[in-house]
């Protein structure tokens, strides 16, 4: 799962000591096995003091961009599943409650605060390890995401139109630490487009048997960019503590968004 035991990471080839033999999920520095279960609930609070919204998209008609204040907890439940070798599984869902203030200069109809609660985005993906790393070649892989249109009728949480992603990354480990790339291309259903997926260069280190770091720039497009800082503590076997934020680099990333759970592998 998310950590190495001691004895097994001591016979693995150097390049997989961080990570171990399991094929990558979208969780940062973790990695499943086949016939391995991951349970990981988790609770993220998010911060924006410049959310750019659309009185439209809203319901309230003004098609201009505006900012407000923008606040959000959510619990999260991610499960994901070792199929085979090099192919896993995964689901995660969410609720949600989310608060936008209302930009000073929106003339439109919309009240000084909208809040939405209910159920957040619900998504899965198959995940492939086309290429397994060797001593000389890194690891490669592809992954295919779908997230549902199950809140059609509310605006500032959950998805109102299917959301497809396709994506590929590389792995490549060594004595100082793991790298992993990823690009992805997306598709709204909704809006009948293509538009950049998530890209990410993620730096994963196992620092002892129980803790390991990740570190890792993630955006959306060149304007949404974040710095995300992960520490994983395996307090015991088969349970590790994650605890990371992110940091909004560009004026249209999340300000601050931080995270806390244990996954549980089975």
């Amino acid at each position: 799962m998310t950590a190495v035991p001691p004895a097994a990471a001591q016979d693995l080839p150097v390049h997989l000591r961080d990570r171990g033999t399991g094929v990558a999920t979208s969780q940062f520095g973790t990695y499943v096995k086949k016939g391995e279960l991951l349970v990981y609930p988790y609770f993220e609070w998010y911060y924006d003091s410049d959310l750019e919204y659309k009185p439209s998209e809203l319901g309230y008609g003004v098609a201009e961009d505006y900012r407000g204040r923008y606040r959000a907890s959510e619990g999260l439940l991610f499960l994901g599943y070792g199929v085979t070798q090099d192919l896993a599984l995964e689901l995660e869902a969410a609720v949600i409650t989310a608060k936008l203030e209302k930009s000073p200069q929106d003339p439109s109809a919309m009240p000084g605060e909208v809040k939405e609660s209910g159920l957040g985005d619900v998504e899965a993906q198959i995940r492939w390890r086309f290429r397994r790393e060797t001593q000389r070649r890194p690891e490669l892989f592809t992954y295919f995401e779908t997230v549902f249109p199950f809140q059609k009728r509310k605006r500032l949480i959950g998805t109102q139109s299917f959301e497809l992603a396709l994506g590929v990354g590389a792995i490549r480990g060594g004595p100082s630490g793991t790298w992993t790339l990823r690009v992805a291309t997306g598709y709204n259903a909704g809006e009948r487009k293509f538009e950049p997926g998530e890209y990410a260069l993620e730096y994963l280190k196992r620092l002892s048997p129980a803790w390991r770091v990740v570190t890792l720039i993630e955006g959306t497009q060149v304007d949404e960019v974040a710095l995300i800082t992960e520490i994983q503590w395996r307090f015991r076997p088969g349970a590790v503590l994650k605890l990371n934020n992110g940091f909004g680099l560009t004026r249209n990333a999340t300000t601050i968004a931080p995270e806390v759970g244990v996954m549980f592998s089975f």
